[in-house]
């Protein structure tokens, strides 16, 4: 069963109208409030390099990100406090006085933000749906490579619809995506009718491959609602020219299913109800979530992916900043 959750009559989507929803920054984002997430990026670490301990991006962890190439700069005499591992030995050996090759950072690698918006998105539970905080995950590493000089562009796509903005290092691209996310967003509506088939994940997934051809960082904001065999096919060919990370977006719901909830799901054509007071629902219900989660994690493991699991249930920006590494910003729960 999908999880169609625009159907479901919990949560943060029990409003009597799709239209009174329009103002709550839980339930839709706009605009001015992706913009006003700019300021709060400086405390994220994208970059491998100068990662903490803490991050998920260091070494240390299963899996981490190879960050821009290196390019090469000189030749020169060896310096005291220079790295033994730059030592250049077939020049040493002719000059007969020690060498180092000097390299820096290539600068300006693009960054393609993949942002999930269907309707499997529009639930929440608890601090805002799950496309809300995909959304807002979006704007902070959007604003965050600009910040560092790389050039940023993304796919936004929804049950209806996929826009692409090519990587550029300018703030019309970034607009342009912003503006795209938002779009994509509002026309998220718990009573809209269902009668097109769901864009399935594979779309935006073969996009990113003809368009990521090498050397960039592909971040994908996700539920991975509806991924088989053919969604691991595309990542992991993704994942061999490129850095990818997966951000599960998930509720908390998801993780531990109350024993006391009824609620009606729809694919838009037909419903069911679940009632959690039966335990083989509930079982059922858990295993299908956690599931998926497994799927991601034996990515990570065996595709060498960096894998960053994000609730709707909490704050964005403190989630991303203890995930590389930060501590938690010190603000309240509310948007």
């Amino acid at each position: 069963m999908r999880d169609r959750a625009a159907r479901v009559r919990t949560g943060l989507v029990r409003s009597s109208s799709a239209k009174s929803n329009q103002g709550d920054l839980r339930i839709h984002v706009t605009l001015d409030h992706l913009k006003s997430l700019e300021g709060r990026v400086r405390s994220l670490r994208l970059l491998p390099s100068n990662q903490p301990s803490s991050s998920v991006l260091n070494g240390r962890h299963a899996s981490r990100l190879r960050g821009r190439g290196l390019n090469f700069e000189e030749l020169r005499g060896y310096l005291p406090g220079d790295d033994p591992r730059t030592i250049d030995w077939k020049v040493t050996a002719r000059t007969g006085e020690p060498h180092v090759r000097v390299y820096s950072e290539e600068r300006d690698r693009p960054t393609l933000v993949v942002v999930d918006q269907r309707m499997s998105m529009f639930f929440g539970t608890r601090h805002a749906m799950k496309s809300v905080t995909a959304a807002e995950a979006a704007a902070l590493i959007v604003f965050r490579v600009l910040d560092q000089g790389d050039r940023i562009g993304g796919i936004v796509f929804g049950d209806e619809l996929l826009s692409e903005v090519r990587p550029r290092n300018s703030r019309k691209a970034c607009h342009r995506l912003l503006s795209a996310l938002e779009r994509a967003n509002r026309m998220l509506n718990a009573y809209a009718p269902s009668d097109q088939k769901p864009m399935g994940l594979n779309q935006p997934l073969s996009l990113v491959a003809r368009s990521a051809r090498r050397d960039h960082l592909v971040v994908i904001l996700s539920d991975f609602d509806g991924i088989d065999d053919r969604t691991e096919t595309l990542i992991a060919g993704i994942a061999r020219r490129n850095d990818v990370i997966l951000c599960p977006i998930t509720d908390p719901i998801s993780q531990e299913i109350p024993n006391d909830l009824k609620i009606v799901v729809s694919d838009g054509e037909l419903q069911v109800e679940l009632d959690t007071t039966h335990g083989e629902v509930r079982k059922r219900l858990e295993t299908f979530s956690k599931g998926r989660l497994a799927d991601l994690l034996h990515w990570q493991k065996r595709l060498g992916l960096v894998v960053l699991p994000l609730s709707a249930g909490k704050d964005t920006l403190s989630q991303l900043r203890i995930l590389t590494g930060g501590a938690p910003e010190n603000r309240g729960a509310d948007l």
